[in-house]
């Protein structure tokens, strides 16, 4: 029996031994395989053959950034780089920068798309997301409409700032929901002034071939139509607008404004008494 329980010892302190044994091997082979990537990524991170030679641009000439040349490329954080063009950049909504081994960076450039003109002291762009950046035409080289009423709402900008401005907001829905509707397809918002947002004006210029037929004779489209809107429930409000300006097609250079503030829609006529 003193045997056996001999036996038995020997048989277990073998094996306690056998996962200390295979501990030591694999810290061998994790220590090994560390010291094989530092070794890589030390000759990586100095070698010159990764030292960026080449910026590939779709946009040249908007920013210099010759500044990474000679950098190695595993050391540029892309991120950082992509937010500094930005600032630099305001009229960018994004910047993509890729890696391209062993030695060159690609750039690319996401140009902010404007939906209108903001007047302040000076002529600004804005995007559909209410950020606004430079403008580099003038309201009559480009068929965007005006959002005037800000000057006491929005000061000092900064381009590539996004405003959170409530009328600011009003136009752009107003804009966007005009842009969706069929019917207004072929009508163009001149200017919204969203001084007043409970009683926001609309200028809207009609198509050119349109022509009303009034008194037996062709008389042209009026230069623009006005609409009085209110602050709220902006689609139905544009649908309405729809809905009346295809009713009064024929009549419409004798609309002298169209009154969408109130639960039904008002049309007065030049003529009317």
């Amino acid at each position: 029996r003193l045997n056996e329980q001999s036996w038995n010892m020997k048989k277990n302190n073998k094996r306690k031994k056998l996962p200390v044994k295979l501990i030591t091997v694999i810290i061998i082979i994790f220590l090994a395989l560390l010291f094989i990537i530092s070794y890589i990524y030390r000759i990586m991170s100095t070698s010159d053959y990764f030292r960026v030679t080449d910026i590939v641009t779709k946009v040249p000439n908007v920013v210099d950034l010759s500044y990474l040349k000679g950098r190695n490329i595993f050391s540029i954080d892309l991120r950082k780089e992509a937010d500094y063009i930005l600032d630099y950049c305001p009229d960018f909504s994004k910047v993509r920068l890729a890696k391209v081994l062993p030695n060159r960076i690609f750039v690319d450039f996401i140009k902010r798309e404007p939906v209108a003109f903001v007047r302040l002291y000076k002529y600004y762009f804005v995007d559909e997301n209410a950020v606004f950046f430079y403008s580099s035409s003038e309201p009559q080289d480009l068929e965007l409409p005006i959002i005037a009423g800000l000057e006491t709402k929005v000061f000092a900008v900064k381009p590539g700032k996004k405003y959170n401005v409530r009328e600011l907001a009003l136009a752009l829905n107003i804009i966007k929901e005009a842009k969706s509707n069929k019917i207004l397809k072929d009508y163009k918002i001149k200017k919204i002034d969203v001084a007043n947002p409970s009683n926001t004006l609309v200028f809207i210029t009609p198509p050119s071939n349109l022509t009303d037929y009034s008194n037996g004779k062709q008389v042209l489209a009026p230069e623009y139509l006005e609409v009085r809107m209110g602050d709220d429930d902006i689609k139905n409000r544009i649908i309405f607008l729809g809905g009346v300006v295809a009713q009064s097609n024929k009549n419409v250079s004798n609309i002298k404004y169209i009154d969408l503030r109130f639960e039904e829609p008002v049309v007065k006529f030049k003529d009317a008494k």
